[in-house]
């Protein structure tokens, strides 16, 4: 389906980025990777997951916090693919601390990385995307993007702040191809959230098990971690001719977390 295409996923050599790579890889897509770590790994399964296509994997390790990185980013993704047709803004971090309290370099960086960067992307992906008159954006927003939780008062801001990002370049783009949504997703079992599991275990002295329950039971009621690969289905679907008309939306897919 998305065959001559080419997606970029800013954050995806784990965790949800990843997994939507794969998935858009499996439906023909040429893939750029991003993101910190093993990067040899990642390419490796998303090349297999696109195997029977042919696809290109790339890589570029643009710290999403700066700028002029993410412009060598697109010029890297210009020079080597032709340019981008999908855009996938998922990389994202999270610190948890009261506001009066809050490190304000946290906060910083949470802004950047979590917002501003979407906001680069989106400048330099928009040009190439309206010349072809096709493109998807679609930014990884969570169920912080529509409620909020105590304690997180950057992530929360970014995450409001990218749905409303969505929304007005989604209206920018309306008499276009191309189309720009958001993906709300619940929990979901990535490192950053095994990170808050352990914490939680360590902190109220009681087993991975429990403390997964309880993480879970403060919020999502289905009790079912959302997985990388429904988000990359959903992913996949919004690239399809039938979200033509999908524009604006900040989709949850969260277990039922923002429907109480």
């Amino acid at each position: 389906m998305l065959n001559g295409k080419t997606a970029l996923v800013t954050g995806s050599t784990s965790g949800i980025g990843l997994g939507i790579a794969e998935k858009l890889a499996a439906q023909g897509a040429n893939i750029i990777l991003n993101g910190f770590g093993d990067v040899e790994a990642p390419k490796a399964s998303v090349a297999s997951a696109g195997q029977a296509h042919g696809i290109k994997v790339g890589y570029h390790g643009a710290d999403m916090s700066k700028p002029a990185e993410i412009e060598a980013l697109f010029a890297y993704a210009q020079a080597e693919f032709g340019g981008v047709d999908i855009l996938v803004n998922n990389a994202g971090i999270q610190h948890v601390s009261n506001v009066e309290n809050f490190p304000v370099e946290k906060w910083d960086a949470i802004i950047a990385i979590n917002l501003s960067s979407a906001f680069h992307t989106m400048r330099l992906a928009v040009p190439g995307m309206r010349a072809k008159n096709w493109g998807r954006i679609i930014n990884l927003a969570s169920a912080h993007g529509l409620v909020a939780s105590a304690g997180k008062s950057a992530y929360v801001a970014a995450k409001h702040g990218l749905v409303g990002l969505t929304k007005s370049v989604a209206l920018e783009t309306a008499t276009t191809g191309v189309t720009v949504n958001a993906i709300c997703p619940g929990w979901v079992l990535t490192p950053l959230v095994q990170k808050q599991i352990d914490a939680k275990a360590a902190n109220e002295g009681i087993s991975l098990a429990d403390a997964q329950k309880s993480l879970l039971g403060e919020k999502q009621p289905s009790l079912q971690f959302v997985t990388p690969g429904q988000l990359g289905d959903l992913a996949v679907f919004m690239c399809s001719p039938g979200a033509d008309n999908v524009r604006g939306v900040a989709w949850n897919v969260d277990g039922g977390w923002v429907a109480q």
